[in-house]
């Protein structure tokens, strides 16, 4: 009797590894059919482990799923509630930009998840969203570029003098949030000052972009449950959001207490900065149903300078890393950019000195705006390091994939830049040469390809301001200084909304010497 009861349990064992063994394989099977290779679905748990294990490079991780599953992957845990499609396909991000936009909402968990932004226009959707999209661009106009001649400039003639290394991305961050303040504020926080104070504005934001970023790796009952509970990055982030609110209401106290602002003599007069334009707005002041309240102009603020701050100091952290260490792309970006200086130079001695701006030469929005070398370095660092949707129905994308109501689309644009069938072999070098033809002409790239500035009906409404803004800043650093990596730094990207440096950009920065002249 045991030797018959023993046999039986041998066999309910044996029968129970056969049916895990078909479960496995069946899903494997599913899983390698949907992409093609090496992205396990296993029972349960999904494909949690691939990304568990790959968790200390994520980014490269993902990359590599991505290429060796057709540009696709889908990322379903059920017992978390994670229920993601992962692609860096052109043709998919077209149907969800583009295509297929109504179906691809941000939706209420998007907009709670960034509730910093409140309900600004990247939180939005519908015809919400056009009112406050329609309403930004016609109020975006001209970037405001002095805060490179009397901000960056000096900062960095400073350091340069002082043979001090600095952060390079830090110092970025600061310049841009001074510039994007005044741009949209009106007021100056003062970030880059010689002694590189500590804002409390500044911190803020920081920590509430690090929280959004966080609640992305998580269940979402996991970081309501903490917020309600207010621990963790949840309490730091309730913290912040008081600090950035306080900021924006006394900013819109200040503006509304000048009353001389908007009219003088029954006409309209011309205004400063952004929010000073939507308080003199009729629609605002009449109080229409989407414009009723401080509240909703706080929104419309933060919105644009979370996007004003955080992409250009990225854009241009990853661009001075890449000019720096590839010589060559440094030395055309200069005989491009010597024409254009040697007419501003005046000649002494035999050299070409700076007739102005403490020694330093400077460039406007003209003069940069057809340097085609230059935007080409641009394009190309933002392809290597550009700076999430849920589905409201089920819906079959190009790729063939199927995507369920509920689902959230993540669209990896570090991944796409990275891949040989979208970008060629020569794919993970910095070579500004492919965004232009044979004939010296900027090349074409679509804008589901070339994803930096988003594509479809959410393309971003500064790109053209942005990329004034870049060209004149990078054009006046990379003329009067040297920028070189401290040896022994280690460059690599933080998991993070926005793609900032782990480790910040260490460098030297050393004045140039003057130009010979010829």
């Amino acid at each position: 009797m045991d030797l018959f009861n023993l046999l039986f349990v041998l066999q309910l064992l044996l029968s129970a590894a056969c049916v895990l063994v078909v479960c496995y394989r069946y899903h494997r099977l599913k899983s390698m059919k949907k992409c093609s290779l090496g992205v396990v679905q296993w029972p349960i748990v999904g494909v949690l482990p691939a990304i568990v294990a790959n968790m200390h490079r994520l980014l490269d991780g993902v990359t590599f799923l991505l290429a060796s599953s057709q540009l696709n992957f889908q990322c379903r845990f059920w017992l978390a509630g994670f229920r993601f499609f992962v692609t860096c396909d052109p043709d998919n991000v077209r149907h969800i930009f583009t295509s297929n936009f109504d179906n691809y909402p941000k939706g209420d968990v998007f907009a709670e998840m960034f509730d910093v932004l409140g309900g600004g226009i990247f939180n939005t959707d519908g015809e919400r969203w056009r009112r406050q999209r329609n309403k930004a661009q016609m109020l975006m106009t001209t970037p405001r570029l002095d805060k490179v001649e009397k901000g960056l400039l000096p900062f960095l003639a400073h350091v340069a003098d002082a043979g001090r290394t600095c952060d390079l991305q830090d110092v970025f961050t600061r310049w841009s949030l001074d510039a994007t303040c005044h741009l949209v504020f009106g007021v100056d926080p003062g970030c880059l000052d010689v002694g590189l104070p500590e804002v409390p504005f500044a911190r803020a934001m920081d920590d509430a972009l690090r929280t959004i970023f966080l609640r992305h790796t998580m269940p979402v009952s996991c970081w309501k449950t903490m917020r309600w509970l207010g621990i963790g990055h949840e309490k730091r982030n309730a913290e912040a959001r008081r600090t950035i609110e306080s900021f924006v209401a006394s900013a819109i106290e200040k503006h509304r207490a000048d009353d001389g602002r908007c009219r003088q003599g029954g006409d309209k007069l011309p205004v400063a900065d952004l929010l000073s334009s939507f308080l003199c707005d009729d629609e605002i002041a009449a109080g229409s149903a989407d414009s009723d309240s401080d509240v909703h102009i706080r929104d419309m603020a933060m919105n644009l300078l979370v996007a004003g701050r955080d992409t250009t100091s990225s854009a241009l952290s990853w661009f001075f890393y890449l000019v720096s260490t590839n010589p060559r792309v440094e030395q055309k970006l200069l005989q491009e950019l010597a024409p254009i200086a040697s007419r501003k130079l005046q000649p002494q001695q035999g050299r070409l000195f700076p007739g102005s701006n403490g020694g330093m030469v400077t460039f406007d929005a003209s003069e940069v705006r057809n340097l085609l070398y230059l935007h080409a370095a641009l394009c190309e660092a933002m392809r290597l390091y550009p700076p999430h949707k849920a589905a409201v129905a089920a819906d079959v994308l190009p790729s063939g994939h199927e995507v369920m109501a509920g689902d959230k689309v993540l669209v990896f644009y570090y991944s796409m830049g990275r891949m040989k069938r979208v970008w060629g072999k020569d794919c993970r070098e910095f070579r500004p040469e492919r965004w232009i033809t044979e004939d010296g002409k900027l090349r074409y790239v679509p804008s589901n390809k070339f994803v930096a500035f988003n594509s479809g009906p959410r393309t971003c409404l500064g790109k053209e301001m942005a990329l004034v803004q870049m060209k004149v800043t990078a054009a006046a650093m990379a003329w009067n200084f040297a920028v070189e990596v401290v040896p022994g730094h280690v460059v690599e990207p933080r998991l993070s909304i926005i793609l900032h440096m782990k480790n910040g950009l260490l460098v030297r920065v050393k004045r140039r010497e003057p130009v010979m002249n010829s």
